[in-house]
C-alpha cells in the first residue's frame, strides 16, 4: 500500500467533506454528524447533544477555512482514506486532561482517528501518528499527547486510537484518568 499523508489545509475541503460525508461513518451512522467537532464545541454535552450535523459541518468547514482546524489525511490512489484530528491543544474548546504544570510547554493533543472501514488494521493510523508526530517536532512542540480508552470495546470508542499504537510509537502512560489513559511523547 502507497500511503501518502496530508496536512489539512483548505484546498482539501472537499476531502474533508467527502470523507466525513460518505466514507468514515458507513458503520457507524449514529456518529456521522461529528465532522472532528466535540472537542472545538464550547459549552456543555447537553449542548453538544443538541447540535445537528449541518450545524457540525458548517462549522468544519469554517474553523479549516480559519486554519484552527488542523489534521492529517492518509490518501491511496488520491483517495482519502484515514483522518486524524492533531492540533495544539490550545485549539480545542474542550480538552480531556488540563495540567498547571505545564506551563509554557507547547503541547498538541491528538484526538480522533477515523480510518475507511475497508482500511482498518492495515498500518494506516500508525502512518498517520508518525507523520503527526514529526509535524509537531518540526514546529518545536514538546510533546504530542493522546487520549487512548480503557478496555475499548469497539473501533468506534477506540476513535482516540488504540493504547497499543501509542505505547509502540514511544508514548507512555503521563497520568490515567476515569476511562482514559494519558500518553506523552516528548518530542
Amino acid at each position: 500500500m502507497d500511503i501518502i499523508i496530508r496536512p489539512l489545509t483548505s484546498d482539501l475541503m472537499e476531502d474533508f467533506l467527502h470523507f466525513f460525508d460518505n466514507v468514515g461513518f458507513v458503520n457507524n451512522p449514529d456518529w456521522a454528524g461529528c465532522y472532528c467537532q466535540f472537542y472545538h464545541i464550547e459549552g456543555s454535552r447537553k449542548k453538544w447533544a443538541k447540535r445537528t450535523k449541518e450545524q457540525n459541518r458548517n462549522s468544519s468547514k469554517a474553523l479549516i477555512t480559519s486554519g484552527k482546524m488542523k489534521g492529517f489525511f492518509a490518501y491511496l490512489d488520491e483517495k482519502p482514506v484515514g483522518w486524524c484530528n492533531a492540533n495544539s491543544k490550545e485549539n480545542y474548546s474542550y480538552v480531556l486532561f488540563k495540567d498547571e504544570a505545564d506551563g509554557e510547554k507547547k503541547i498538541a493533543g491528538i484526538v480522533c482517528f477515523l480510518i475507511d472501514p475497508s482500511y482498518r488494521k492495515k498500518g494506516v493510523a500508525r502512518l498517520l501518528l508518525k507523520e503527526v508526530c514529526e509535524y509537531y517536532k518540526s514546529k518545536k512542540y514538546d510533546y504530542v499527547e493522546s487520549y487512548p480508552v480503557k478496555n475499548d470495546k469497539s473501533d468506534a470508542h477506540n476513535y482516540h486510537g488504540p493504547y497499543s499504537l501509542f505505547l509502540s510509537e514511544g508514548f507512555s502512560v503521563f497520568k490515567e484518568l476515569k476511562g482514559i489513559y494519558v500518553m506523552r511523547k516528548k518530542l
